[in-house]
């Protein structure tokens, strides 16, 4: 079977929203897969809404437009009530717990809910929300490999960016890990 997912990174601005789904695109570029990365955001620097839109597949993409996305990460409450209803049954939801009211309903979509300001906090800087959720994405739907978000990552970070390549690469292995900590939980 093919691999097609349509997916939607969404929060503020300033959350590095863009830059999560940009290497996962990258990303998916470097293992050959086709792909569309599609960024939208308010007018707003920091604050107004920011989202992107991707489309990984093993087949040409007809259309980089997704009115019902099979992964959706929310970074943030309104991007949780505005994306939840959206997703096709059976797929992922993967939301930043620290930054939602209530949490997610429905019952016929995999939830992944994990504390990723609170845990890049931790790790020593909430710039690394973005990878946290990436990770957890990973963890639980493993659209790309590690091992190649990790080679773009720090290629992309360049040298300019060294003293931000373990931080990030930290980041990416707790939120995987916790992807793959809620797998088994909802398995057993």
């Amino acid at each position: 079977m093919t691999m097609h997912e349509e997916i939607i990174f969404a929060g503020f601005g300033g959350q590095g929203v863009l830059f999560g789904g940009q290497l996962l695109a990258y990303t998916a570029l470097a293992e050959e897969k086709h792909v569309t990365w599609i960024p939208s955001y308010g007018p707003e620097m920091r604050g107004g809404t920011a989202n992107c839109t991707v489309v990984v597949s093993d087949d040409p993409i007809g259309s980089p437009v997704c009115r019902n996305p099979s992964i959706v990460i929310t970074f943030n409450n309104p991007s949780l009530e505005k994306y939840e209803s959206l997703i096709k049954p059976g797929g992922l939801l993967v939301v930043n717990e620290s930054l939602i009211v209530e949490p997610p309903t429905r019952t016929d979509i995999d939830v992944v809910l994990l504390p990723a300001t609170t845990l890049a906090t931790e790790l020593g800087d909430t710039k690394m929300t973005n990878m946290i959720l990436l990770g957890a994405l990973l963890g639980r739907r493993p659209v790309v490999a590690m091992e190649t978000v990790q080679a773009v990552l720090l290629d992309k970070l360049g040298s300019r960016k060294a003293h931000l390549h373990e931080l990030n690469l930290a980041a990416l292995a707790r939120g995987q890990e916790i992807g793959l900590a809620q797998n088994t939980e909802q398995a057993v």
